[in-house]
């Protein structure tokens, strides 16, 4: 015949002498008793505790002792909720032997595990803060990608504003006394600026860089194409 109360009194002054610091006694009938297990500090010296009250039944360790968590800190509900489930699964596989030292041995390698779980998660956030801040670096230095839909747009706006800056113009040398110049005139004025750019490449040597990365789709953009029927001279006929 077992006796219980003589395996749970040696199991008692065991767990006294190895826990020495975290062990405390609450009630002697029935015998009750706290452990603070503490894990291992993390990488920045962050810890998590859990205080374990246990509670010898009269047929223990033929079955298993009463358990909970008196007390803890830095752990989340889930944790919470793996370790009790962690200490029903070790008390099954162990009945018929004591066990206390095996329950908060498996609740220490478990803390551990929470710990190094919350050193991967700032590892990642970290990594993620890092990432997007290289991506806004990139942006602000990259600029504005080029699409159809916005090449559109400031191809629309950049003619009203020529127009506008043509008009301006025209009267000022209207109003300076200057003669309104024909339709030719202005047609070969505007070859010049064309020839103008030319030049400038030319002295560049064609080394004029281009970000081809800021242009997408460029192929698919629906240019006015010039009017194979357009005659400048027509235009002085219009003016005369």
């Amino acid at each position: 015949m077992t006796d219980y109360v003589e395996e749970q009194r040696n199991e008692l002054e065991a767990i006294e002498s190895i826990y020495p610091d975290s062990f405390t006694v609450l009630s002697e009938e029935p015998t009750s008793f706290t452990i603070t297990v503490t894990s291992d500090a993390g990488e920045n010296g962050e810890t998590v505790e859990a205080t374990l009250k246990f509670t010898y039944v009269s047929e223990y360790p033929d079955e298993p002792p009463l358990w909970e968590i008196y007390s803890q800190e830095n752990l989340e509900d889930g944790d919470l909720e793996n370790i009790l489930t962690l200490l029903k699964q070790q008390a099954e596989e162990n009945l018929g032997m004591v066990m206390i030292f095996t329950l908060v041995t498996a609740v220490q390698e478990k803390l551990n595990e929470i710990v190094d779980a919350m050193k991967n998660r700032q590892e990642e956030e970290k990594l993620r803060k890092e990432k997007e801040a290289e991506e806004a670096e990139k942006v602000k230095f990259q600029g504005t990608v080029v699409t159809i839909e916005n090449f559109l747009a400031w191809k629309a706006k950049f003619e009203l504003e020529m127009a506008e800056f043509r008009r301006k113009k025209q009267k000022e040398e209207e109003q300076a006394g200057k003669p309104r110049l024909t339709g030719k005139q202005l047609f070969e004025r505007d070859h010049n600026l064309d020839t103008s750019d030319i030049q400038f490449l030319e002295d560049a040597g064609n080394n004029v860089e281009v970000d081809e990365s800021l242009f997408q789709d460029i192929e698919d953009l629906d240019l006015d194409e010039e009017d194979p029927n357009f005659d400048p001279l027509d235009m002085d006929s219009d003016d005369d």
